[in-house]
């Protein structure tokens, strides 16, 4: 059937994802070097939808402060979750402004448009719900899917084991009365899912429509999410950059030295400086208004924008917040490695080091594979980190 409009849930914070959360939200972190929210946008709008409401909560001002109120020549109504309640509570913000049968996508996953067009293609006026199922061996982590034919039998939110291999891909088609579903359905820990309202049809006999596809989905979950996700895009080709040889994807504003290397796949963004000796890539991306300097190395990380990379400096396996600056010297090696996210330890990830925004890495400084630096953080010249650094401290030699 035909459906003008999408909501796109963007209120989340993304707390696993501190500190490159804690100024913005998760779908304004980086895929490759632009907003995993572009990329949303885009699937929509390739796939013919041009009525877009944006659903945002923490660090909301971030998402209207990029965007505007239009995308590629498409109105977008914004909708603001007061308190984090939930999918299903965030999408009954938007509920007024909905007429017919319409789309709910994660402002914090990667998609392809493919894939919309084909729930879209799907979907009838007799649905309550359809969604986009994909195989994945990742399903007992993060959602599960059982079907009978092409109908939904059962999700099951991270499983965590068993032998699941259907994957709710967080692309969905409901018609009207799915509000009242999720008005209906009970609170757990006072919040409202989008998943247990629809697992609510289910049980009460409703018929919710699977859509076995393919193409791609991203989950970002942890920090060194950023960087599978960038090699991903970048493989692909999926960045806006011109394709100066192949897997080589540059800015028409970027200066790249004659002397510098870029290794494919590799993306530098507009207003970038890569000085003679640098070497940036594989499964590099450069956001804008960087700067690489003389003989430094840059692989397999991501670069927000504003990030100095000092002369000499090494940056492997690891994400920079904006406006970071690593000094002359200072290395961040890449991982295997553990890594803390709040109480947990997290065990032979391949991480380098994160530095959020505006984090300093002083010259000859070297951070230990795994750590995270938080906002603001000051390492002095010289130093090696072993540890975790909050916001705003300062560790000196």
């Amino acid at each position: 059937m035909s459906i003008d409009s999408a909501v796109v849930l963007a209120a989340g914070e993304g707390k696993r994802l501190r500190p490159l959360t804690k100024y913005r939200p998760k779908p304004m972190l980086p895929a490759a070097n632009r907003p995993i929210l572009e990329y949303v946008f885009d699937a929509l709008i390739d796939a013919g939808i041009d009525d877009l409401h944006v659903v945002v909560g923490y660090e909301g001002e971030r998402v209207r402060d990029h965007f505007g109120p239009t995308y590629r020549n498409r109105t977008i109504t914004y909708h603001t979750q007061e308190k984090q309640l939930g999918s299903g509570h965030a999408l009954l913000q938007a509920r007024e402004a909905l007429d017919g049968d319409f789309l709910v996508v994660n402002g914090d996953e990667v998609v392809d448009a493919g894939l919309i067009r084909a729930v879209v293609d799907d979907h009838s006026a007799g649905d309550v719900c359809t969604l986009a199922v994909v195989e994945s061996t990742d399903a007992p982590m993060y959602g599960a899917v059982t079907l009978d034919g092409r109908t939904v039998t059962a999700l099951i939110e991270k499983p965590g084991s068993g032998s699941y291999r259907l994957l709710n891909a967080g692309v969905y088609a409901f018609g009207p009365s799915f509000f009242s579903a999720v008005e209906n359905v009970e609170r757990e820990d006072g919040e409202l899912a989008l998943t247990h309202a629809i697992s609510d049809v289910i049980d009460r006999g409703g018929h919710v429509r699977g859509v076995r596809t393919e193409g791609m989905h991203s989950e970002v979950t942890y920090p060194w999410d950023l960087t599978e996700l960038a090699a991903t895009l970048l493989s692909d080709g999926r960045v806006d950059e011109p394709e100066r040889e192949a897997g080589v994807h540059v800015a028409a504003s970027a200066t790249v030295a004659d002397g510098a290397t870029l290794f494919p796949p590799v993306a530098v963004g507009g207003d970038v400086v890569v000085e003679p000796g640098a070497v940036v890539g594989p499964d590099a991306a450069v956001g804008r208004n960087s700067t690489v300097e003389a003989g430094a190395v840059v692989r397999r990380s991501v670069l927000d924008t504003d990030t100095r990379v000092g002369a000499n400096a090494t940056v492997v396996d690891s994400i920079t917040g904006q406006g970071v600056e690593i000094g002359v010297g200072a290395a961040a090696p890449g991982g295997p490695a553990d890594v803390r996210v709040g109480d947990r330890v997290h065990e032979d990830e391949r991480l380098g080091c994160v530095l959020a925004d505006r984090a300093r890495l002083g010259g000859g400084a070297t951070a230990c594979p795994g750590l995270l630096v938080g906002p603001g953080a000051e390492i002095a010249a010289g130093v090696t980190l072993r540890r975790n650094v909050g916001e705003n401290a300062e560790v000196q030699g």
